[in-house]
Order: structure tokens, then sequence, then C-alpha cells
């Protein structure tokens, strides 16, 4: 799949949840937001959390190859397209 496609496309089922974040958190993924032309907080905060288990599960791969698990195609080409801004 080309990395500028939409990332919502192809999704199959998506889980909503709902979080309280602290001023100083949302004031800054506002920020990091803006700065990267993230039109809205939720679209960041999916993005950090695409990012913050990819991470994770990189770590996890690291210590157990074994174990390896593979971020879904969406939140990849996700990651990838933030990247390229």
């Amino acid at each position: 799949m080309p990395r500028d496609k939409d990332y919502m496309e192809g999704l199959t089922k998506m889980v909503r949840i709902e979080i309280d974040l602290p001023d100083d958190l949302r004031d800054d993924l506002q920020t990091v937001a803006g700065a990267l032309g993230i039109p809205t907080l939720s679209e960041a905060a999916l993005i950090a959390l695409a990012d913050w288990t990819a991470r994770r599960k990189a770590e996890i791969d690291d210590k157990n190859p074994g174990q390896r698990y593979f971020v879904n195609e969406a939140l990849d080409e996700l990651i990838g397209k933030q990247s390229k801004k």
C-alpha cells in the first residue's frame, strides 16, 4: 500500500476509548499536533498511541524475537505518513 494513502481506509473495526488528559499533557499534544499540521487533538492522540505501541512492541521483539508482533498495516502507514512531515 502506498504511504500517502489515508490511514483510516481499510480498517475493519475501531474501538472507542475515552481518556482524561492532564492539562499539561493536552497542551503539549496540541502544540506538537499544530507544529506537525495534524488537524485535531484526537488524530494526534491516535498517532501518539500508534507510535507508542510500535516502540513498545519493538522493545518486546528485541527481548524475545520468537514473540514478534507485527503492527497493524494501517498503523504502520500512519506512522510512516507522519514521519514524512
